[in-house]
């Protein structure tokens, strides 16, 4: 009778000639390293300094590190909800400063250069924000006011059907909404692809590559 081999040995007869990519282990290891460390900045700003964090590990490992800490930093490059969503723009920046091609001390012609640019695209950012939340107020205000006189002759129609006085919110509506979603909808996504414009000129200026 032929021997049954178990699922294990199986497994171990596919993977035994597959070589493991120690290089790629170790760069993914430490990415998330670099992950945790700067959702620690993040979380307290005051208590982690996040330069000293990657120049901590030696010059070979600090690009995967560096990478991961990047990454985490321009997840939080978002268009803003509100003024109190701004609050963590300039913690964002500080941690980008502290990671920057000077910042980290990395050399080959960026430099003190990088680090003043991305500072000034960081005060350009923090006006770009402030208009898109002034834009999109405005724009909402224009779209309320247009669609009024048709709201206002609904809520006529129907207290008139139900016998007592009704209140609509716009947002019920289903055609107000509609335009609405569609006009806000097309100023934000403007805005969005100017702000993604903004960050890959930052990720140039940091030197990181595209994933």
């Amino acid at each position: 009778m032929a021997m049954i081999k178990s699922a294990l040995e199986l497994a171990l007869e596919r993977t035994k000639d597959l070589e493991v990519d120690e290089a790629a282990l170790e760069a993914s290891r430490l990415r998330q390293e670099g992950k945790r460390a700067a959702g620690h900045f993040l979380e307290a700003p005051e208590e982690n300094d996040l330069g000293a964090a990657l120049k901590a590990y030696g010059e070979k490992q600090r690009s995967a590190v560096r990478a991961g800490m990047y990454e985490v930093l321009a997840a939080q490059l978002q268009l803003p909800t509100n003024e109190m969503s701004m609050a963590k723009l300039d913690i964002v920046a500080k941690g980008f400063s502290a990671i920057s091609p000077s910042g980290a001390g990395i050399l080959g012609g960026m430099g003190a250069t990088s680090d003043k640019k991305i500072q000034a695209l960081f005060q350009q950012l923090s006006s770009f924000f402030r208009q898109f939340l002034d834009d999109m107020k405005n724009v909402e205000e224009v779209i309320r006011k247009q669609w009024a006189p048709k709201i206002r002759e609904k809520e006529r129609e129907m207290s008139a059907r139900m016998g007592q006085e009704v209140r609509l919110d716009p947002m019920m509506d289903p055609e107000f909404s509609a335009f609405y979603k569609q006009n806000v909808g097309g100023v934000r996504q403007q805005y969005q692809n100017a702000l993604d414009k903004a960050k890959a000129d930052i990720q140039n200026l940091m030197g990181i590559e595209a994933r």
